[in-house]
């Protein structure tokens, strides 16, 4: 899940409507990134993109119009899945990228907001669960090539597999706090692919 710090869409050509949603959609993240989901103004927001507060307004609705067409925007930016030519060194790249994100200070900021506002906010819930499918459906495919190359079993679930590789740093950075390092990763990666050579994953 590896992903670029800064939006991208700030240097992607497509006219004014394009650059003020990426000054927007920068504004909002670098709000989240000081003050979290529930210190998201909208006003600020606008001031700090150097647009007009009813263009924000009208386009977006309200931050969570924002939250979710940010988290879009972080998902289409995203890395594509690895292809290394094995399921163990795809699924390294996989933990390598999820590491990166969350240890990022400004990505791994905002996941942290959105993560918290999803835990009140229905609509920050929807954005934050629409960003994971997506890239958790993006790196399924490396499972699923390992088993047309006969390395997992027949009717392996790639979303499984992919999940229980990020699930130990999420679990270590959100709930018990404790350093989410290489080592960690490496460590997620093995007890999955252990698991999924078992059959565990299989449907």
């Amino acid at each position: 899940m590896e992903q670029q710090t800064h939006l991208a869409g700030t240097v992607r050509p497509g006219g004014r409507t394009a650059r003020v949603r990426a000054a927007v959609l920068e504004a909002t993240q670098d709000e989240l990134v000081e003050r979290g989901f529930h210190g998201l103004a909208m006003d600020q927001v606008a001031a700090r993109a150097g647009v007009g507060k009813t263009t924000v307004y009208r386009r977006w609705g309200g931050p969570a119009g924002l939250v979710i067409d940010l988290m879009t925007e972080l998902a289409d930016q995203s890395a594509p899945h690895a292809d290394t030519g094995s399921v163990e060194g795809d699924l390294m790249a996989n933990a390598a990228g999820v590491l990166g994100a969350v240890a990022d200070e400004r990505l791994g900021a905002t996941l942290q907001a959105v993560i918290a506002a999803a835990t009140c906010d229905e609509q920050a819930e929807v954005a934050l669960r629409e960003f994971y499918l997506r890239r958790v459906r993006e790196w399924a495919a490396v499972v699923d090539l390992a088993v047309t190359r006969g390395e997992l079993p027949e009717g392996t679930d790639g979303m499984d597999v992919v999940r229980a590789v990020s699930a130990p740093i999420y679990y270590r950075l959100l709930v018990t706090r404790e350093p989410v390092d290489e080592r960690v990763a490496e460590r997620a990666v093995r007890a999955a692919l252990a698991a999924a050579r078992a059959g565990a994953f299989v449907r």
